[in-house]
């Protein structure tokens, strides 16, 4: 019993060995395939992930910025405005204009009250109608009172009348001489009267002193216009207005780039209002003197252009330029950043990102505009302003592939 039961307790040792050395090789085997199938999916997954790009916009430029010396900032003012008041004072009785009517010289805009004048007028009228059917009686007595002289004269040389009688003649012709010219200076007098009386009527007719348009209305009717006083709740000026042919920009310039700008100088003007125009301009003349809080000096810059969309106060940018622009250059080029020009098999292209996605356009290119370029023809899909392309693309990036836009 005891023999037997050490025979179970024998060890089989070569069985053993060889099992464990498969167990080793299995597990070596399993730990490769997994390593390759890490790199391999590695590999798929990093060549299939976005590529970080950074974009930059296809916009548009003008090719007179290539010739563009110094670069300001400005309002458009008329040249002539005025606030249109009256001379008298008195109640706003009438008006007949509103924001943005279109006036003539010597137009009347608005009235006030001025029935009190209006009847001084008449009277002063009524009283020349007076002197001078007052005139025409002293005239009639001069007529009698000389063929009276004439009768006496005659009758004196017969000495059918005394000396003392002819003088009496005489002296009635003299007197109604007198009258009438003291009835011609009463006429003087009430025609000047009249022209007083006149002028007081015409102060409460408030016209437009020089043709243009109604910018504002500051009364209305009813209101006191007191035009040289600030009493509560009166008004100074009716409206004003201003002459559209006489608009222009006040720019101001730096002091130090004051040296830049001449009389007569070619300008560009872009307003905020209209970003899609440019017009042109001519400098005009300098505000002699310098602006201390600003250290800026005011220029004026007249339009060439006339345009009845320009505003006064809108606000406008000024680019001095070296040289007239001509007319074939007055049109938007598209441009793009040089960064973002680079060339595939020999032909220059740019990478537009759409929908995560880049899409290689080949182009042509022309001129530096400044600091841009322009792009004169596009291939396939064409660029427009907007269009987002990838600045300085990579020799990995290729058309097609995903693109995530790196944040700024």
């Amino acid at each position: 019993m005891a023999g037997e039961d050490l025979s179970r307790l024998r060890i089989e040792r070569g069985g053993a060995v060889a099992g464990r050395r498969r167990s080793r090789w299995g597990r070596g085997l399993m730990l490769i395939a997994a390593t390759a199938g890490i790199g391999a999916g590695y590999f798929y997954f990093s060549s299939r992930a976005p590529i970080a790009v950074e974009v930059a916009a296809v916009t548009q430029a003008y090719p007179s910025q290539a010739n563009t010396q110094l670069n300001a900032t400005g309002y458009v003012v008329a040249q002539r405005k005025a606030a249109v008041a009256s001379k008298a004072t008195g109640r706003l009785e009438w008006l007949g204009v509103r924001e943005g009517s279109v006036v003539r010289e010597s137009e009347v805009l608005a009235r006030l009250e001025n029935k009190d004048m209006v009847a001084a007028l008449q009277q002063a009228q009524a009283n020349v109608t007076l002197t001078q059917a007052n005139l025409e009686q002293g005239e009639a007595e001069m007529r009698d009172a000389q063929r009276a002289l004439e009768r006496s004269r005659d009758l004196l040389q017969k000495n059918f009348v005394s000396a003392a009688a002819h003088d009496v003649a005489v002296a009635r012709v003299e007197k109604a001489r007198a009258a009438i010219n003291g009835l011609k200076a009463s006429i003087a007098v009430a025609q000047a009267n009249v022209r007083a009386a006149q002028v007081s009527v015409d102060q409460t007719l408030i016209r437009a002193p020089f043709d243009g348009v109604i910018l504002t209305k500051n009364a209305n009717v009813g209101d006191v216009i007191t035009p040289f006083s600030s009493a509560t709740g009166s008004q100074a000026a009716v409206v004003t207005m201003a002459d559209m042919n006489t608009l222009e920009v006040e720019a101001d310039v730096s002091e130090a780039s004051v040296g830049k700008v001449k009389i007569d100088q070619p300008c560009e003007i872009q307003l905020d209002a209209l970003p899609g125009e440019r017009f042109r301009g001519l400098v005009t003349r300098t505000v002699p003197t310098v602006d201390r809080a600003k250290a800026t000096v005011n220029v004026k810059v007249r339009f060439v252009d006339k345009d009845a969309r320009v505003l006064p106060e809108m606000s406008a940018k000024v680019a001095f330029l070296s040289k007239e622009t001509p007319e074939a250059e007055r049109t938007p080029r598209t441009v793009v950043a040089p960064a973002a020009v680079t060339e595939r098999a020999g032909s220059k292209v740019v990478f537009v990102v759409r929908e995560g996605r880049v899409v290689q356009v080949a182009l042509q290119t022309g001129a530096m505009l400044g600091e841009v370029l322009e792009v004169k023809q596009g291939q396939g899909s064409s660029l427009k302003p907007g269009d987002k392309v990838v600045l300085k693309p990579s020799e990995k990036l290729h058309d097609g592939a995903a693109v995530s836009v790196a944040a700024k």
